[in-house]
């Protein structure tokens, strides 16, 4: 158990060291927003958020989950819609391209995962987004950072560096928590095991896994990826894992996200499509 321990702790530290630049950027930049940019910035961004959902879907492919981390706390901020965060979710590829590299996977067929997960995501994004409109349900709020910093209590008259650092301090401490958890629970159950359940089942196996994949840790990615690259998993099923796993992302959500019952809506959307989606590709 002590063993497990330590490379749970171990992992746990290099996967939550690798979003720390991008948390404490993100949250800069809000900071930034909050005291300097000034109305201009938020009225600029409400006429031009439709259209995020294409860049969403393509920054999102960028290897690890840095992305993802970026997108809950601009989606918090008020500063994305709906649509951006799940398509920058759906297109985050966490650890699988590297893996799939290291693995001699062939050029065609990288080429062809990022770009069904980059045209599901636009698509997608774009869709939530329309239907968020038709409802009007989405609304962009011209101090949506400012109602994030009163719900992180983040002191901002003590500037913007100091603020910066104290969210990203915290954050970081989250995920870096949570992270053991998970990597205890997944030493202790096996690979194996969790792999079992997923193994060419055309409908059951992208149901499987895309609970594994919405397993806010890379372990889940490289599961995954690694059974296909093995001939253990179908391409469906290993679409619906890498399209639900945003990796540390969904983790940030919850705990940026004031509105929590949101960000459940948003997880099971994120679920619902890689799912469908799995299951379409394997018939």
């Amino acid at each position: 158990m002590t063993s497990i321990l330590i490379h749970s702790l171990e992992h746990a530290f290099i996967d939550s060291f690798k979003i720390l630049p991008f948390l404490f950027f993100t949250y800069l930049l809000m900071e930034f927003l909050e005291k300097k940019a000034g109305e201009k910035t938020f009225v600029w961004l409400k006429k031009t958020w439709k259209i995020d959902p294409v860049l969403g879907g393509v920054l999102g492919i960028i290897p690890q989950c840095g992305m993802s981390t970026v997108a809950s706390n601009l989606y918090a901020g008020k500063i994305i819609s709906i649509g951006t965060l799940l398509a920058i979710f759906l297109s985050t590829s966490d650890e699988m391209l590297p893996i799939m590299i290291s693995g001699s996977v062939e050029g065609a067929l990288i080429a062809k995962v990022l770009f069904l997960k980059v045209m599901i995501a636009i698509i997608a994004g774009l869709v939530i987004d329309a239907v968020c409109r038709f409802r009007k349900k989405e609304e962009i709020r011209e101090h949506g950072i400012h109602d994030f910093c009163e719900h992180e209590h983040c002191h901002c008259e003590d500037g913007i560096l100091k603020s910066a650092i104290r969210h990203t301090v915290h954050v970081f401490l989250f995920v870096f928590l949570i992270t053991i958890a998970l990597n205890v629970g997944m030493e202790v159950i096996g690979e194996e095991k969790i792999g079992n359940f997923i193994l060419n089942k055309p409908i059951a196996g992208p149901i499987f896994a895309g609970i594994i994949g919405l397993i806010p840790n890379c372990a889940s990615s490289v599961l995954i990826t690694q059974l296909f690259i093995e001939g253990l998993m179908s391409f469906g099923t290993m679409m619906a894992g890498v399209l639900a796993g945003a990796g540390v992302g969904t983790l940030v959500l919850f705990r940026v996200n004031e509105e929590k019952k949101d960000s459940f809506k948003i997880i099971g959307l994120l679920y619902f499509i890689g799912v469908v989606c799995g299951i379409i590709l394997n018939l």
